[in-house]
């Protein structure tokens, strides 16, 4: 026997704990960290796979070519985090 789902009431929101605009100032600048990391990282990579195919060491071009693609997938997720969170769970982040 299945059981109607039932709502519990409850729903977000941006006045239930003091420090709320303390943290989304954090969370953000903690963004912007993020992606100048994801900037290093993709030119350090590129200088890898540039070197390693200069030097036609295979290794280090394969090693540079994954980072960059990791760097550049990384960045992706980390510059769309609030889009994806608000997409998924219908909150409206403000």
């Amino acid at each position: 026997m299945l059981l109607p789902l039932q709502d519990p009431g409850v729903s977000p929101n941006g006045t239930g704990l003091p420090g709320l605009p303390a943290l989304r100032q954090m969370v953000g600048a903690l963004l912007t960290f993020s992606l100048v990391l994801c900037v290093a990282a993709f030119v350090i990579s590129a200088v890898a796979w540039a070197w390693g195919s200069f030097n036609s060491n295979g290794h280090a071009a394969g090693k540079g070519k994954v980072g960059c693609l990791v760097a550049a997938g990384a960045a992706i997720l980390i510059g769309s985090a609030n889009t994806l969170i608000r997409f998924f769970s219908n909150i409206n982040l403000g």
